[in-house]
């Protein structure tokens, strides 16, 4: 470990172990698969997108985001609309229970990251948030697609 991309590596492969086996081990009623709270939150964040624009910012293939969407609309997080812009495609919406439950899951991670920086200092914190920000822009930057961000 001579350079410091070489700790950031390790600890990427940490952090993706500490995920991957907290995502298993304490799932609850408000928790939701990966793909319907990234796509829940980006919903909520640009309004309602088509498959297409789904396509575009997540670069995902069609049919991949079709049936991601095809289970939310089964679990009515999300519903059709039509393209208020005309277009012949239709477009996904955030329903009232997807908002809820989206509110749910991240109030329970918001409640897990407040016990995992138990012992940090307020501005330890805010200085990990600017620093993790920092680096998804960079991917974001590298990957073509930004995020939006509040």
């Amino acid at each position: 470990m001579d350079k410091p991309t070489d700790r950031v590596e390790f600890e990427m492969m940490l952090l993706g172990r500490h995920v991957h086996l907290s995502a298993h081990s304490k799932r609850t009623s408000a928790s939701l698969d990966r793909s319907a709270y990234i796509l829940l939150s980006r919903l909520t964040m640009q309004g309602p997108m088509s498959i297409g624009q789904l396509s575009d910012a997540f670069g995902l293939d069609a049919s991949t985001l079709n049936r991601q969407t095809a289970a939310m609309v089964r679990a009515g997080l999300v519903e059709r609309i039509p393209d208020t812009e005309g277009g012949i495609a239709r477009k996904f919406r955030v329903t009232d229970e997807g908002a809820q439950r989206l509110e749910e899951a991240r109030t329970e991670l918001v409640g897990a990251f407040d016990s995992i920086f138990a012992d940090w200092s307020a501005e330890e914190v805010a200085q990990f948030a600017v620093c993790l920000e920092h680096f998804n822009a960079s991917i974001e930057r590298l990957d073509g697609r930004p995020w939006p961000r509040p």
